[in-house]
């Protein structure tokens, strides 16, 4: 695949960022595109390496047939190379801006540390489609007369729709919020990606024949009896929001929250909503403490960066990891290591193998720091490394444990798995309610945008298949 030789002769090259002085005083997208033939380079750099872990389950959940597109690149196809990517991936200018790229890990040139740049060439085509007027709504021919209601408009409930309306159901896709997108509009910031190309997918959405119903808390305001009355089948793609629960004094103190209130109000202020009723959450001339070591505590630093804070800490109670694994141990699988987001390196004080002990309030009940101490790899606080960290607003960004069961999935009645998350197999997507599907972090609990997408892509097969007897519907 690509040139033959082009890994010998290629470096590997990523894209730049605007410097970190120049992003962090707007929320936009910084990086900087790559130029035509610095692409194609990259490509070329796709080897012919026999078995290519990139594109199987450990590599890329959707299954995304990447030296294939490398290769049509290369060539300079880049037509043909947007269709064989949206053959396996509905929307890969997401993927292509904010998945961690697990295919990367998973490349054979990634045993020698200079993996193929597949992420930044994907984003590249996805544009280049976009730009080109290539991607245009793919209307089905005929319709079934079978009614689908989707509930939960993240990407697995993006996906599912989009699939499902090309098959020729009509779909209707519901959600509480008044705007699509899910957390992929109201949780990741817009400098990891702007919602203008949510907007694009759903107006092709929409031109495809999925209805859009906004404002509608099913199981809530609207019962989801109505749904399943006037649908001939169900999916729920809502998401994992309950919080995990957090050990520690303190946290009922002014100026401690949850990081997805912060993230999401900011996220309101720039897509034009109106939160003047809400407490306002902001960083703005504080010293920041975010508790937790994941994407979403990384894009509470970026945020508060941007807001105007003095200072940004980040705990992580896991150790500080290698800066490179053991690629006979690891490879392809995805690796503990030492990775800095770009909002890390905007300037955050990072402490690993710290556990928060208790957070400190002042007398009228306001948060003015964060008592840690240094843990063990079992996590327990090792006696004598105690040390403060002042913090005017602390940020809780542990992760979450299921998806919330008061409402919809209380009403629905259906069985859960040990974790707490909705049950469904991956094979039919059905819950233990007839007609009913679950995709998506509602069922696999707290995961990636791709994950979502491919859950979403076979939820639709199944209930496809289910509805008419046959598909043909890729998994």
């Amino acid at each position: 695949m690509g040139k033959v030789t082009g890994f010998l002769e290629i470096e590997r090259e990523e894209p730049r960022y605007e410097p970190a002085s120049d992003r962090i005083r707007h929320f936009g997208e910084f990086t900087i595109p790559m130029t035509e033939g610095r692409i194609v380079d990259q490509a070329a750099r796709c080897m012919d390496c026999g078995i290519p872990f990139c594109h199987g389950d450990t590599g890329c959940p959707v299954n995304n047939q990447i030296p294939d597109w490398n290769d049509l690149v290369y060539a300079g196809n880049w037509e043909e190379a947007a269709i064989n990517l949206h053959s396996t991936n509905n929307f890969p200018e997401f993927t292509g801006r904010i998945c961690p790229a697990p295919c990367e890990e998973a490349c054979t040139l990634n045993l020698e540390d200079v993996p193929v740049t597949i992420k930044t060439i994907e984003q590249a085509i996805a544009d280049r489609a976009i730009r080109s007027g290539w991607i245009k709504p793919q209307i089905a021919a005929e319709k079934t007369g079978k009614s689908v209601a989707i509930i939960g408009s993240g990407p697995a409930g993006l996906a599912a729709a989009q699939q499902l309306a090309r098959a020729g159901h009509d779909v209707h896709l519901y959600e509480r919020e008044p705007k699509a997108g899910g957390l992929l509009r109201y949780g990741i910031p817009d400098f990891k990606m702007e919602k203008e190309h949510i907007d694009f997918r759903v107006g092709q959405m929409e031109a495809e024949g999925v209805t859009f119903h906004y404002g509608v808390n099913v199981g809530v305001t609207t019962p989801l009896a109505d749904l399943q009355a006037r649908h001939d089948a169900v999916l729920l793609c809502g998401g994992s929001e309950k919080p995990r629960d957090v050990d520690a004094q303190g946290v009922d103190l002014a100026g401690v929250h949850f990081a997805m209130p912060f993230l999401v109000q900011q996220n309101r202020r720039l897509g034009g909503e109106d939160v003047s009723g809400q407490q306002q959450l902001t960083a703005a001339g504080k010293h920041v403490v975010v508790v937790g070591g994941g994407d979403t505590a990384s894009d509470c630093v970026g945020t508060s960066f941007r807001q105007g804070a003095i200072a940004v800490s980040q705990l992580d109670v896991r150790p500080m990891p290698p800066e490179l694994e053991n690629k006979l141990t690891n490879w392809p699988n995805w690796a503990v290591k030492m990775r800095t987001s770009s909002s890390q390196a905007e300037g955050a004080i990072r402490e690993f193998a710290a556990g928060t002990m208790k957070i400190l309030g002042d007398a009228k009940g306001q948060v003015t720091g964060v008592e840690c101490a240094r843990v063990d790899r079992q996590r327990q606080p090792i006696p004598g490394t105690e040390f403060i960290i002042k913090a005017d607003l602390v940020l809780l960004a542990i992760g979450f444990a299921h998806p919330i069961h008061e409402g919809l999935l209380t009403e629905l009645g259906a069985k859960f798995d040990p974790r707490g998350n909705l049950f469904a197999d991956t094979l039919s997507y059905k819950t233990t309610v007839p007609k009913v599907y679950a995709a998506g972090d509602i069922r696999r609990g707290q995961s990636l945008v791709v994950w979502s997408i491919r859950e979403g892509r076979q939820a639709a097969r199944s209930i496809d298949f289910d509805l008419m007897g046959k598909t043909n519907l890729p998994r």
